[in-house]
């Protein structure tokens, strides 16, 4: 019988596609694809205006976990920017949808889910790109000095009440800019969470943590995305006085 002599490169092939099955190899996404199938699903069926319906998501917890372990075959540095910076948002409040999961029911709030030495984002929970990393560190060493972009904060959502609202989708990074305005104008727009009275803008307590985020100054951000009565307010106020509302750290959901 004649030998068939293969080109170098189809045998590179065949064993790119058959050393993955016989070791069990998972590949990761293919750059540039994030499957967030999943987790659309769940937002889509659980999260309405904002409030999470966390019995419902509770049954299908497992759902939420295969969605946890999708991401974590994803390599973010492979990504483009807008994929990242979408990924990484995902990412933050997937895992924050997965903390409150591990103590419900019985959860009142988040806070409830720390210890006596550390809060709980600093629990070492979400397993990305073959590390294990708190919230915190999604938040202040990724996404907020990488990608410098305050509408950040109103995208991500840490369970509480006067936290900016969770989106009923997930972050994608063909629409994220659009999707980052829209939540930033939302939020600041709610008259629960931010209003003038008199000469005196209050505003949510993000404002305030986060101060050196919001260029030039807080004032000047929030004149930049308001809308109706309270654009119509600041743009008659020569001066305004800043104050801090509360801040709600009650369950964003029953």
């Amino acid at each position: 019988m004649k030998t068939i002599a293969y080109p170098g490169s189809v045998y590179h092939w065949i064993i790119a596609l058959i050393l993955p099955l016989v070791f069990g190899l998972a590949p990761t996404q293919a750059a540039g694809k994030v499957d967030n199938a999943i987790y659309a699903e769940l937002l889509s069926r659980y999260v309405k205006a904002g409030v999470v319906d966390y019995q419902g998501l509770k049954t299908e917890e497992d759902r939420l976990d295969a969605y946890l372990a999708e991401l974590a075959k994803v390599a973010p540095d492979d990504l483009p920017r807008e994929a990242r910076f979408a990924f990484y948002i995902n990412a933050y409040n997937a895992w924050t949808l997965k903390l409150i999961l591990t103590g419900y029911p019985g959860v009142e709030s988040i806070k409830d889910l720390g210890t006596l030495f550390a809060s709980p984002w600093k629990k070492k929970i979400a397993r990305i790109d073959g590390k294990t990393l708190t919230l915190d560190q999604i938040e202040h060493d990724i996404l907020r000095p990488e990608f410098k972009d305050a509408r950040v904060h109103f995208a991500i959502n840490c369970a509480a009440l006067s936290c900016p609202p969770l989106r009923s989708e997930p972050y994608d990074a063909h629409r994220l800019d659009s999707q980052l305005t829209e939540a930033t104008v939302d939020f600041i727009n709610r008259g629960d969470r931010n209003y003038l009275q008199g000469a005196t803008l209050y505003l949510s307590r993000i404002f305030k943590w986060f101060n050196g985020d919001f260029t030039p100054d807080v004032v000047e951000f929030v004149r930049q995305y308001a809308a109706g009565e309270l654009k119509k307010s600041l743009s008659e106020s020569k001066k305004v006085k800043v104050d801090y509302l509360d801040y709600d750290w009650s369950l964003n959901g029953k």
